[in-house]
């Protein structure tokens, strides 16, 4: 069996998170003793012994919708924000002047995952609702690349998950060179899933149990405060981005 708790798992973030699951492994009476760290998030997703991890929307809506169980939509710590929702801040350069993300249209945006909701596929629908693309894209496999890339000047603007950039901007120096502009559309937040032979009501007892047990600290470092009541049909009615082809810069 396996666990894994990746999308916001970081040495800062980690002792919180290994209490969070010893909470739920208490309450269930199984389990594996620690979470799996690193290697690939496909192989911890797709594992069939899985007991509990945590995906983004958009694979678990597409590669994962009939391959895993969900269990629960967690409630994040965001201000002006529906329950069981995240959303992603549009950041760019503290010393470039362009204040609306359409100014963007024809510059560099650095994004984490072609797969990723927050950092591609959330920043792609807000462009197309106001009737233009991001098609100058770089890909740099992680949130925090993309932030660095913009601090750095190899990208002009990135869309960042708002809880990761909440822990960027606590730990990483490059952050102050950085500010936020706008905010992507709401979206489901990042789901807990099981493997899908696995009964999820009893994962999702002892989850919310051991989210209500953890200190107000560790919910903290965390960004947590429970789950929602959402169903997997919140995710799967989320439209589906065009994939890049390949990095357009």
């Amino acid at each position: 069996m396996i666990a894994s708790l990746p999308m916001y798992d970081r040495p800062e973030t980690a002792a919180a998170n290994d209490r969070l699951w010893q909470g739920v492994r208490d309450r269930l009476g199984y389990g594996p003793e620690h979470l799996t760290r690193g290697g690939d998030f496909w192989e911890h997703w797709e594992h069939p012994e899985l007991v509990l991890s945590q995906t983004c929307g958009l694979p678990f809506r597409t590669r994962l919708r009939d391959r895993v169980q969900f269990v629960a939509a967690p409630v994040f710590d965001l201000p002006d924000c529906p329950e069981g929702h995240y959303y992603s801040h549009f950041v760019v350069r503290a010393d470039d002047p362009r204040d609306d993300p359409a100014d963007y249209a024809d510059a560099v945006l650095a994004y984490n995952e072609a797969v990723s909701q927050s950092g591609w596929a959330a920043p792609q629908a807000w462009a197309a609702a106001r009737g233009f693309a991001f098609a100058r894209v770089m890909g740099t496999g992680a949130h925090v690349n993309a932030a660095r890339a913009v601090a750095e000047g190899r990208a002009d603007i990135a869309a960042i998950d708002a809880l990761t950039w909440r822990i960027i901007a606590r730990h990483e120096g490059y952050a102050a060179r950085l500010r936020i502009i706008a905010r992507t559309d709401p979206s489901p937040a990042m789901p807990y899933i099981t493997a899908i032979t696995r009964d999820p009501a009893p994962i999702r007892a002892a989850l919310g149990e051991a989210l209500a047990a953890l200190s107000a600290a560790d919910r903290a470092v965390l960004g947590l405060s429970g789950l929602a009541a959402l169903a997997p049909e919140d995710y799967f009615a989320v439209p589906n981005p065009v994939v890049p082809a390949a990095d357009l810069v």
